[in-house]
């Protein structure tokens, strides 16, 4: 079977040993490669072979690893085997270099993740669309997909995000307001958005264009509104066959025709859009294909410039014969001639009278002008900034302030804005070689611009741009935009010492960011139009323990350079208490107040069942001990064992089975994960895009997506200069947003959607503790509330924020002088009320009474201890009485006696992090191995239900057991 396989490679060894015996000699007859390489050595580089089957008579593709056997009259020989190399090339590349390529490629991206100015050495970069090499300071951006910019009206502009979400900003009169305009799910995320007279077009990913329209109930919905197969589109495309779009281009020649690039590399154009709308199929040049459309009817009506994928100009004229022309590049271009496919800009009288001039991008960077002056066409190349390669052409009005100038803005593949001014006409230079001047507007604080993404001049002297983190960000005159100044009329006679200026605004929650949806209701923040509320919320604000001073000054999210000099701790990793995992992640809930899971110290797997009106244990037993239960997803436990390696606990039809994640590919060995599932009694809203987060030995945030079962792990790494300790929430204060506390006691953030970091403003004095934090969020509808994190020194910390004041910083501190707070904070309850553990072993809540924080000693469930600490006061809250339930007091009346004489029993709360068991239950663990309930018999009046003994503990042993199977 395997003779003919051997004989090749036998062939091949043969022939390497032939070549480099005549080495020296002639060598007219080797092959080439095999000469004058004495030491050379077989490679195997595939993985991929065949094997000739004589039965068949046909090659059939071998499965590795495959023995090569040498068989003489009948007597067979394993002589050699062929292994499968990439295997083992991804196990060495992940177990011996991954931990040098990952250093090497944080370093790559520190620029890119935090933004910041510092320099960082000399960089030799290549764009990915071909260009050539530039050296800078700073680091390439990556290319932002799904994002766009589309001007409905001065009062209107339509974005996409990078998410694939599709908002509009609108100003109500009062105020800018955002409001959300999503497609569907099923038709996946957007890209682009068209407006065409009130006409509001969507493009999917996929490539399906939908249209808004107002349903029965007058609500915006959209609908499809793809190519319909007419005339001109039976002619032009197959039967039956799909057309997908890539992009589009508005005209603005008063037809307001829409023209699209397909997938296929086509021109398409819509020239009536009201029913029955009318599409016409216009092809591709000979040869080549429509890669983006450059300008659409503005130099001339009805004549469409594209770019194809290989750079070149193509001008297309349904009038004249041949309807495609191609504009030839000259030898002025330095370095790669060809261009980038973008969007140009165009202009009419710029630096001739009479003239039209195209302006467009090279695959170098370069800006390039493509010149039309009496009936002749000619290239001028203008440059680009020293050291810099433009990415975007922002198409702007005449400026009125500046009539002498043209300016012209663009983005660089840093994330910087240049501007640049070229003189209106100059007259009779010669050649009308005219060289403009480039301005610097470099970029927002702590904020690169998106590489590639064309900015929108929505106002004269105000122009729109994306952040590289989903933000967007207004360049616009001094005194005259900004987040705060809707639609104005610029005053022409101030002229003098005018100069532009950056304001960052805010995106919506789909981007990871803080800006609020507006609201039907009557108020500031109305959709259609704002009033302005009278009433000033006299009552409404929140009192604040103590805030530390200066914090409204500084900027909440810090760049790598602003945050170096403060914390100078390297990449040193935090040492975890050998009890950590068990403490923080002992319990987990399964089904909210029917199910539980317990890991005990021993590595035994528990779960706490109700069934068939019997409370009992459920032993899940695996071959190896296991460490805590790091989450919980659709039913599924995800638990880690004692070798860091990540299992998941969950059905597979009828059985219950483990599944080991870190043996999938790319898996890791993970030492923590979120503290918390989501929010008691609130739905947890299924995606396509589901992950959970988990904290890898090495102090990384790693991501493994769950939906639809479609296991994958990713390394979204960890901020610079620090390692992960711990993750504070994930995605449940706000959506697509990790928080997590670096080993260097203080806060970050990872966003899902741009796969960026970012450091919070922290003062240097507050140092927080390694453990996990708990989200506080009261409402879906509002983005307003805190998270919670316990500071080095035992208090509690709250980081707040709030539509009006942003973010701020406030120290609760703790319930008593004598008392410190142990083990995370958590859970919370109503976005009011949250339960600490103190360092006398007793449960603290700290609730807000309207607009004053409170403490509530709740003590532990010991009927002695709670009678004589009953009437002790904490801090100055007189009211405070403790928290006794009547009915279980007299339930442990008879047990009182036992429990006081068994050394065993110890009712005081241990430190392990407690977990929400429904919308109005907390169980907490105690000193000895039990479990104690409190139940919500109030709006913040809790009390201590009952003792849970479990199969660990020595003081109760009153409990059913079994094995689950």
């Amino acid at each position: 079977m395997c003779r003919f396989l051997f004989m090749w490679l036998t062939w091949v060894f043969l022939l390497k040993s032939c070549c480099r015996s005549v080495a020296f000699g002639s060598t007219s007859w080797c092959p080439h490669g095999y000469v004058q390489q004495r030491n050379r050595e077989f490679l195997q580089r595939t993985d991929r072979f065949w094997e000739f089957e004589e039965q068949s008579n046909s090659w059939v593709e071998v499965k590795l690893p495959f023995d090569l056997v040498s068989c003489v009259d009948d007597n067979c020989t394993k002589v050699g085997s062929i292994n499968e190399t990439k295997k083992k090339e991804e196990e060495e590349e992940e177990e011996e270099g991954e931990e040098k390529e990952e250093e090497e490629e944080e370093q790559r991206l520190e620029g890119r993740e935090f933004g910041g100015e510092e320099e960082r050495g000399s960089l030799e970069k290549k764009d990915d669309y071909g260009g050539g090499v530039e050296e800078n300071l700073d680091v390439v951006l990556p290319l932002r997909k799904r994002v766009s910019l589309t001007k409905m009206s001065e009062t209107s502009i339509w974005v996409t995000g990078q998410s694939g979400a599709i908002y509009e900003r609108f100003w109500n009169g009062l105020q800018w307001v955002i409001a959300p305009h999503d497609l569907p799910i099923s038709t996946g995320h957007a890209v682009s958005v068209f407006i065409v007279n009130q006409t509001i077009l969507a493009l999917s990913e996929p490539g399906n264009l939908f249209q808004m329209q107002l349903s029965e109930n007058s609500q915006p919905i959209w609908v499809d509104f793809m190519p319909t197969g007419n005339d001109s589109m039976s002619r032009n495309t197959e039967q039956g066959s799909a057309i997908h779009i890539k992009s589009a281009v508005v005209s603005h020649d008063g037809v307001r025709r829409v023209y699209f690039c397909t997938k296929n590399g086509s021109l398409l154009e819509l020239s009536e859009i009201e029913p029955p709308s009318r599409w016409v199929h216009h092809g591709r040049p000979p040869g080549a294909d429509v890669a983006t459309i450059a300008d659409a009817a503005n130099i001339r009506p009805e004549v469409v410039f594209t770019i194809s994928s290989t750079g070149d100009l193509y001008e297309y004229d349904r009038s004249s014969k041949p309807s495609w022309k191609k504009h030839v590049r000259k030898e002025i271009f330095s370095q790669d001639a060809s261009l980038m496919p973008s969007v140009g800009s165009t202009f009419q009288g710029q630096s001739e009278l009479h003239s039209l001039s195209l302006f467009l991008l090279s695959k170098s960077g370069d800006l390039v002008e493509r010149r039309l002056h009496q009936r002749k066409w000619k290239w001028i190349v203008h440059g680009s900034p020293k050291d810099h390669h433009l990415t975007s052409v922002t198409p702007v009005f005449q400026d009125p302030l500046n009539e002498k100038v043209l300016s012209l803005f663009f983005t660089s593949s840093v994330g910087s804005v240049f501007e640049y001014q070229i003189p209106k006409h100059p007259g009779t230079t010669p050649g009308n070689q005219i060289e403009g001047t480039w301005v610097s507007h470099k970029h927002p604080l702590d904020a690169k611009v998106a590489r590639g993404i064309a900015g929108l001049q929505f106002q004269v002297g105000r122009i729109m741009f994306v952040l590289d983190d989903g933000r967007l960000a207004e360049l616009h005159l001094s005194g005259f935009g900004g987040e705060n100044l809707g639609p104005a009329q610029v005053n022409l006679r101030r002229k003098a010492s005018v100069k532009h200026v950056w304001s960052v605004i805010d995106a919506p929650e789909s981007e990871g960011w803080n800006a609020e949806y507006c609201t039907e209701e009557r108020g500031p923040s109305n959709c259609i139009t704002g009033i302005r509320d009278e009433t000033n919320d006299v009552g409404t604000s929140r009192s604040i323990t103590r805030k530390r001073k200066g914090s409204q000054e500084q900027k909440s999210y810090l760049s790598l350079g602003a945050s170096e000099s403060s914390h100078a701790k390297s990449l040193e990793e935090y040492s975890y208490p050998d009890n950590w995992i068990n403490s923080n992640f002992h319990m987990r809930v399964m089904q909210g107040g029917r199910s539980f899971f317990l890991v005990t110290d021993s590595g035994i797997t528990f779960e706490y069942l109700y069934a068939e009106n019997v409370w009992l244990w459920l032993r899940h037993e695996h071959s190896t001990a296991m460490k805590g239960a790091l989450g919980n997803y659709n039913g599924s436990l995800f638990l880690v064992d004692v070798y860091g390696s990540l299992f998941i606990r969950g059905r597979n039809g009828n059985d219950l089975t483990w599944t080991n994640c870190t043996s999938m590919r790319k898996g890791r060995q993970v030492i923590a994960g979120p503290p918390w599932d989501g929010i008691p009694g609130r739905a947890i809203k299924a995606t396509t895009e589901d992950a959970l987060f988990f904290v890898s030995k090495n102090g990384k945030l790693l991501q493994f997506t769950v939906a639809l079962r479609k296991f994958k792990w990713k390394d979204c790494r960890n901020p610079p200069n620090t390692k992960v300790a711990s993750i504070v929430d994930k995605e449940v204060f706000r959506e697509n947003i990790v928080f997590v506390i670096g080993s260097d006691g203080r806060l970050y953030q990872y966003n899902k959607v741009t796969e960026l970091w970012h450091e919070h403003y922290q003062s240097q004095h507050l140092i927080l503790s390694r453990l996990p934090g708990t989200a506080m969020r009261s409402s879906a509808v509002s983005l307003k509330g805190s998270l919670f994190m316990v500071s080095e020194d035992g208090g509690l910390v709250e980081y707040h924020w709030n539509s009006v004041d942003g973010w701020n910083w406030i120290e609760h501190g703790t319930p008593s002088r004598s008392v410190t707070l142990l083990g995370s904070p958590g859970p919370c309850f109503e976005g009011n009320q949250l339960f600490l553990i103190g360092s006398d072993g007793k449960v603290y809540l700290r609730y807000l009474d309207q607009t004053t924080w409170k403490w509530k000693n709740c003590g532990f469930p010991f009927l002695e201890k709670m009678a004589a600490e009953k009437n002790k006061k904490v801090g100055q809250n007189n009211d405070d009485e403790m928290c006794v339930d009547e009915d279980y007091a007299a339930s442990m009346e008879e047990d009182e006696y036992i429990n006081n004489h068994n050394k065993n029993c110890n009712a005081k709360v241990a430190s392990t992090r407690p977990i929400s068991f429904s919308e109005g239950s907390v169980v907490f663990e105690l000193m000895d191995g039990r479990l104690a309930e409190m139940l919500r018999i109030e709006e913040t009046q809790w009390v201590w239900s009952r003792i849970i003994g479990t199969p660990t503990s020595l003081c109760l042993a009153n409990y059913w057991t079994s094995v689950a199977s």
